[in-house]
């Protein structure tokens, strides 16, 4: 392992499920007590060998103890801490101690200030929720939050999903380069009762299922992409309902419309499973060097579905390339967001506007392609490509959003869009958000970072109106 692996905690919650004391699992790892024990408490990393041990005493998959997981949380509480900071907020070293010995309480840190947005956000919005409806202004970014958490920390891989649509998109005979509506619009008939139909709608309504008649309606003003898509769905919701709502009965969710969400976002990540099955899909994302029009064209698939697909490839032993990917709308709202890599993004509030992402929407149709680096050295490839969406009709507004595709610079030699690109060369200097960037003269700074004291000098005025002091170094 090329850097050190410390999994104490994962290694007690394993070993307390089982109902385990310390000397028997000790025996059963071949690992003295006080060795174990040092382990739990991450005095001492795992090495190979012990790793070894634990996937096969624990019987766990090796994903169990992935250090992207605390990677994940470390980013998420380090802008969370550093928002609310009163005085000088944590270091990084020490988000990093809290997040390797007890990250029951770095979630439960975030669900509290997730809980203490949601009211500050009512309290500076009491005019209008009064004005409209304050039991349900008041609650309805909850339910997303939720689900957004859920697959944030499932890392996007719902595995009962994908192998049940991996293997119905075989019976179908899915992926194989065919395009897939006769096939899907043939079981829908077939095999679930139900009749497809297509009309010229215009309307904003991708897909209408009425329940009575067994009719599903679809708008023939929607790329056939989209049509596909919607089709796979209805076939997902009938063919894997079950297995939907037993990940629903796991997830915990706390409010009925969290569940709701999240049983729509179960059902479309099945639908993207089945039209773009897991193993094919890999195979061929391989062998195209993952240049996503290519990959659209054997699909019949969305530049922005097969992109998110390229995010969704971490199945257990068959791993794929470890992609973020993310879409903004015009306002700069991430409304998708994931990252296979060490990059992640903000949560709470506005991202770098020198990422190339928000440069699509000026060249829409046209794939940009940028070198960047973050604040830590890490690099990586970024693509991005403006997509408009048409309504269908003159009266109804189109829809404008960018997508981002990225992998870590030393995976960018698999990847087509490191074509003719210097990996070494100069790069982008970019940052998560400018409330924990650690940059000094960035000329496109919106406000300073919480964790560093400012200066204003009184007579000089520079791009940025304050310099930045020097404060006790993170890490």
């Amino acid at each position: 392992m090329a850097t050190k692996l410390f999994v104490g905690p994962k290694v007690r919650h394993l070993r307390e499920a089982r109902g385990w004391t310390l000397e028997a699992c000790a025996a059963q790892l071949g690992l003295s007590i006080s060795y174990l024990s040092q382990i739990e408490t991450n005095q001492r990393p795992v090495t190979a060998r012990v790793l070894i041990s634990l996937i096969r005493v624990f019987e766990v998959d090796a994903s169990t103890f992935d250090a992207e997981d605390d990677e994940r949380l470390i980013a998420d509480l380090r802008e969370a801490s550093a928002e609310q900071a009163q005085g000088d907020p944590p270091s990084l070293a020490e988000i990093k101690q809290v997040v390797a010995s007890a990250p029951g309480f770095a979630h439960q840190y975030l669900r509290l200030h997730r809980a203490y947005r949601r009211l500050d956000e009512r309290l500076k919005t009491t005019e209008e929720a009064v004005a409209l409806d304050e039991a349900t202004a008041a609650s309805a970014a909850l339910p997303y939050e939720e689900v957004r958490d859920y697959f944030h920390y499932r890392n996007n891989y719902i595995h009962s999903l994908d192998l049940a649509a991996e293997a119905l998109a075989e019976q179908l005979g899915l992926g194989a380069g065919a395009a897939p509506m006769p096939a899907l619009e043939a079981y829908l008939r077939e095999a679930c009762d139900i009749r497809p139909v297509t009309v010229q709608s215009g309307a904003g309504v991708l897909r209408r299922f009425e329940p009575d008649s067994r009719v599903l309606t679809l708008d023939a003003t929607q790329p056939s992409s989209t049509r596909v898509f919607q089709l796979a769905y209805q076939i997902a919701s009938h063919d894997l309902k079950d297995l939907i709502e037993a990940e629903l009965a796991q997830a915990g969710f706390r409010t009925q419309g969290a569940f709701d969400v999240c049983r729509i976002g179960l059902g479309n990540y099945a639908a993207g499973a089945l039209v773009l099955p897991y193993m094919r899909f890999r195979q061929a994302a391989a062998d195209l060097s993952h240049d996503v029009e290519r990959l659209q064209a054997v699909f019949h698939t969305s530049f922005e579905q097969v992109c998110h697909r390229l995010s969704t490839l971490q199945r257990p032993s068959h791993r794929g390339l470890p992609f973020y990917f993310v879409r903004v709308d015009l306002a700069g709202n991430i409304t998708k967001r994931h990252s296979a890599t060490r990059l992640q993004f903000a949560r709470f509030g506005g991202g770098c506007p020198l990422w190339n992402v928000h440069e699509a929407f000026g060249q829409p149709g046209r794939i940009l392609v940028q070198l960047a680096e973050m604040p830590d050295g890490a690099r990586y490839l970024c693509m991005a490509r403006g997509i408009i969406k048409r309504s269908g009709s003159y009266i109804q507004p189109e829809r404008r959003y960018a997508v981002g595709l990225g992998c870590d610079v030393g995976h960018a030699s698999q990847v087509v869009y490191s074509r003719g690109l210097d990996l070494n060369g100069p790069a982008a200097q970019i940052g998560v958000s400018c409330r924990i960037c650690e940059r000094d003269n960035c000329p496109q700074r919106a406000f300073p970072p919480i964790d560093r004291p400012l200066r204003v000098p009184a007579n000089e005025r520079a791009i940025v109106p304050y310099v930045l002091e020097d404060a006790r170094r993170n890490g």
